[in-house]
């Protein structure tokens, strides 16, 4: 497959206009005011996941409308104090699937809350969390158009939402220092990592590989693949639509989450990838308002960088965190 996108040099400028509601802010503070009175504590239950040296947690937190939603926090059984955690998000259709899946962050010395996506994990891995609510009016198949006529309608509203409180929960936890968060997620689970970076609280770095639901608009036009398909489907049907659609997305794009974020931030994206296209990873990540890096997969599709990009992760939250000869110190983490 050929380059499907800008050339390499005109992304690493590329900086679009961003399309940005006047209430941007107001709207998710007041999302996230409401979503926080419902105080109920997350609820970290010892489960048997048959692993001698990591201490597994099955999570209940309330997330958005305070709707149950699960996890897993695994935490290395040698941990003496409280540890920096890195709280990862899924991609589009994964759930929270089985803990010995997600060894790699407590095998390097970090505690790991990974967020069961509401309403998802019928594709990849088995989800525990439902979407009880409704959405006003019609929708494509999928997650991605419910109740996108309304901001206050959307999916991801709740989605966002639940990321946030996923971190309140891991902050929550004695095994974790709760000023030392990172956050992780790739395609959705990166889309979903840029607007936690922006809206939580305790965050120190963040780990974005190819996030989706970024610059919707160039999106659309560049692709039709996955996530975006369904948009497209949509506004195929609801032709008198497209206005209004693009204004409610304007409240969860990551290009405006990233504008909002402080924190250092390692990006990736895949020159080839047909799901997430280049320039709008690059949209994002020339926005993103702290200290930033970016690693380039020239060859590859919406894998990325795979495994290969796990080291560079992991190289890049050493090369933050104070050194300790165990990876297990209590200094903050800093930019190298």
């Amino acid at each position: 497959m050929p380059l499907m996108d800008k050339p390499l040099e005109e992304l690493r400028s590329y900086l679009p206009d961003r399309e940005e509601p006047e209430d941007f802010d107001a709207f998710w503070n007041e999302t996230l005011a409401e979503a926080r009175r419902h105080d109920r504590p997350a609820v970290f239950t010892p489960y048997d996941a048959c692993l001698t040296e990591v201490n597994v947690f099955d999570v209940s937190f309330p997330g958005f409308g305070g709707d149950p939603v699960a996890g897993w926090l695994l935490v290395p059984a040698s941990a003496t104090g409280p540890l920096p955690c890195v709280v990862g998000f899924l991609g589009y259709g994964g759930g929270r699937g089985f803990p010995y899946e997600w060894l790699t962050w407590p095998s390097a010395g970090y505690a790991h809350l990974l967020m069961d996506t509401r309403g998802q994990g019928g594709s990849l891995q088995p989800g525990a969390t439902g979407d009880p609510h409704g959405s006003a009016g019609s929708s494509s198949p999928g997650m991605v158009t419910r109740g996108i006529q309304d901001p206050a309608d959307y999916y991801y509203r709740r989605v966002f939402t639940d990321a946030v409180r996923a971190v309140d929960a891991a902050r929550s936890h004695p095994s974790v220092d709760p000023e030392r968060i990172v956050i992780a997620g790739g395609s959705q689970g990166g889309g979903i990592a840029l607007a936690a970076s922006a809206l939580a609280d305790g965050v120190t770095a963040a780990l974005v590989d190819q996030p989706s639901l970024c610059h919707f608009r160039r999106a659309l036009d560049v692709v039709e693949g996955n996530a975006y398909r369904e948009i497209w489907t949509y506004l195929r049907t609801h032709r008198d639509s497209a206005e209004q659609v693009f204004r409610t997305l304007s409240y969860f794009d990551g290009v405006n989450f990233a504008a909002r974020a402080h924190v250092p931030a390692l990006f990736s994206v895949a020159l080839m990838d047909d799901i997430c296209p280049p320039s709008t990873v690059f949209a994002a990540y020339n926005h993103w308002a702290g200290p930033r890096s970016i690693r380039v997969w020239p060859w590859n599709r919406h894998e990325g960088g795979g495994y290969f990009q796990d080291l560079e992760q992991l190289r890049f939250l050493r090369a933050l965190r104070s050194d300790g000869p165990t990876g297990l110190d209590n200094g903050p983490l800093h930019t190298a």
